[in-house]
């Protein structure tokens, strides 16, 4: 009589143990109860993490850096917003606000007003799939989705896109990846 009502323990211990994993899936703590056949009840607590979070899209991150306000804002403008929230993956060589506050006075202004043109400035940052650091490194040019080449120059431990310095790099995104540069880069 012992051995069955161990063994029936033992098959709800892994019933419960079974149920605790399902809800861990789900990111809740689980209390399971556990009789053992005498008067003391055994009692564990399982806790799981929370689910990882899921990774924002590019458009997301940039918004969410806080650093990306004028390039987002020039990305909204050129209509390029459903673009780079979509699948992708892309790699986005990302200026910063103080980026394009290097440039001439009324520029972004002017950009601003003609789609076009910001358009393929714009795209001419974005390469085709997701290009991580390491493997930047190793080209010496990159086609983008405006068509042209960015050329690309790793020197005394640094990573140059065109004239631009790449200052951060591999901010993943669901949809591909950024690196962060300190100046706008211009299509030829």
């Amino acid at each position: 009589m012992r051995k069955l009502v161990l063994s029936v323990a033992a098959v709800v211990a892994v019933a419960a143990l079974v149920s605790t994993a399902e809800a861990g899936r789900r990111g809740r703590a689980t209390t399971c109860s556990v009789q053992g056949g005498c008067p003391s009840q055994k009692t564990m607590t399982i806790a799981h993490a929370a689910p990882e979070a899921k990774k924002a899209d590019i458009v997301d991150t940039a918004v969410g850096a806080g650093s990306f306000k004028t390039l987002v804002a020039a990305v909204k403008a050129a209509g390029l917003v459903d673009t780079l929230k979509s699948p992708g993956p892309f790699t986005v060589f990302a200026p910063t606000d103080e980026a394009f506050a290097k440039l001439p006075a009324g520029t972004v202004e002017a950009l601003l007003k003609d789609k076009a043109k910001l358009t393929a400035i714009l795209t001419y940052h974005v390469v085709p799939g997701a290009v991580k650091a390491a493997d930047v490194v190793k080209l010496k040019e990159a086609k983008t989705v405006q068509g042209g080449s960015v050329k690309i120059t790793v020197k005394d431990g640094g990573v140059k896109v065109d004239a631009a310095n790449v200052v951060k790099t591999d901010i993943e995104c669901a949809n591909g990846v950024i690196h962060v540069i300190d100046s706008v880069i211009l299509p030829k």
